[in-house]
């Protein structure tokens, strides 16, 4: 069962203790998240910094924050894996990453192989702590714990000339429960059964939406609300998180509509990413 888990105080104290053995994730905007799983944490696409407010500065679309970060990247301690999704600045920030590694010298990046340079780069990581994957492969993170990478398209599929994706999502599987984060994507065919069959307990999925004003100036989009409902329940996943929102300005959706939709459903629980709030997975 999905609870939520309401905290006070700063993030930092409240992720200063060791992961346990359930599941308990904690929103860091958009995209992010910390996963503390099967006595792991896990983080993944962190944008904990202004790194495209200063890129784009004075332009058409400046990217300023609507929310704080909800903790600095030197504060976010006793990672064990970062897993970005694909090679976008708000899911891999030069901002967040350096600074984040180096608080946490024993954790390694988990990253798509086709955008293998890019990652190496932002991270600042020698090889050795870096893993690259494509979808489809498993890894293996010990403690019965796997990630496997699943396809994305935002808003297409995209391959690098040897044919490796370049946005994924990511299956988290342990003992008891199984989360995916599906990246950014926007649906396309055979992703549902790319996905059901591994009978995700939680969905992890964007719900800003697509425009067309916004894909013409090079700004893809998501599954709209009602795309990421119907994505749910053709997986079969009983639990929906909505999530990549509220962050800029120009690209997003309003909380009251994902809570209306909640409130109107009742084969499937959505829930929205919200800051103080954890989602807890007990087992009933």
């Amino acid at each position: 069962m999905l609870r939520e888990k309401p905290f006070e105080g700063a993030l930092a104290l409240v992720l200063a203790g060791k992961p346990g053995p359930g599941a308990t994730f904690y929103w860091l905007g958009q995209a992010g998240f910390v996963i503390d799983i099967a006595g792991k944490r896990l983080v993944i696409d962190p944008y904990l910094s202004d790194s495209l407010a200063i890129k784009y500065r004075g332009a058409r679309y400046p990217h300023r924050r609507m929310m704080p970060p909800p903790i600095a990247p030197a504060e976010l301690m006793g990672a064990d894996y970062v897993l970005c999704t694909h090679a976008h600045t708000d899911h891999m920030d030069p901002g967040t990453l350096p600074a984040l590694f180096a608080a946490n010298p024993a954790t390694a990046l988990i990253a798509p192989r086709a955008v293998r340079a890019a990652a190496l780069e932002r991270s600042g990581l020698p090889e050795t702590r870096t893993r690259f994957v494509d979808a489809g492969e498993t890894i293996s993170l010990g403690d019965g714990l796997e990630v496997i990478p699943t396809r994305a398209a935002h808003e297409t599929i995209e391959r690098d000339a040897d044919g490796n994706h370049r946005f994924l999502g990511f299956l988290i599987k342990g003992q008891d429960v199984t989360l995916w984060h599906s990246g950014d994507t926007i649906p396309f065919d055979g992703q549902v059964e790319e996905v059901s069959p591994h009978r995700p307990d939680i969905a992890l999925l964007p719900v800003n939406g697509r425009r067309q004003e916004l894909s013409s100036q090079g700004v893809p989009g998501n599954l709209s609300l009602a795309e990421a409902v119907e994505l749910t329940r053709a997986i079969r996943a009983p639990n929906m998180i909505a999530h990549h929102y509220g962050l800029f300005d120009f690209n997003t959706i309003e909380p009251e509509l994902i809570d209306s939709m909640a409130q109107s459903l009742d084969d499937v629980r959505i829930e929205r990413a919200r800051q103080a709030i954890a989602f807890e997975w007990t087992l009933t």
